[in-house]
């Protein structure tokens, strides 16, 4: 039996515009263009939709997390680019984490995992 790959996430909103300029400002300052937006091999698409609100309902149903090798580089870049932070930094027995939303109020983490040594 196969076991499928991920390869890309679909986010519906009523501001595609805002939400792909959010997306590239704040994770993928080097992307270009409308089509779909690299996030490490991973692709976020994103679609306008008359099927949804204007903000997500229940955001921590589903958050995309980002595995980082370093937190705090990550953390300024999102710094800088003026995200909205739900939990800010912290330290977990796991490792560091921090939750944020884009502008549909979807959450998303940085987490940096502990090696094991």
């Amino acid at each position: 039996m196969t076991t499928p790959k991920p390869g890309s996430i679909l986010l519906g909103t009523t501001q595609p515009a805002v939400l792909r300029d959010w997306y590239r400002k704040a994770l993928a300052p080097e992307h270009k263009g409308e089509g779909p937006i690299d996030l490490g091999g991973f692709l976020l698409v994103i679609e306008e939709r008359d099927d949804v609100g204007p903000k997500t309902g229940e955001p921590g149903r589903v958050i995309l997390n980002f595995h980082v090798d370093n937190f705090d580089e990550v953390e300024e870049q999102l710094r800088a680019a003026g995200v909205d932070w739900i939990v800010p930094a912290e330290d977990r027995p796991p490792g560091r984490f921090a939750t944020f939303a884009d502008p549909d109020g979807n959450y998303l983490q940085i987490i940096q995992f502990k090696r094991n040594v």
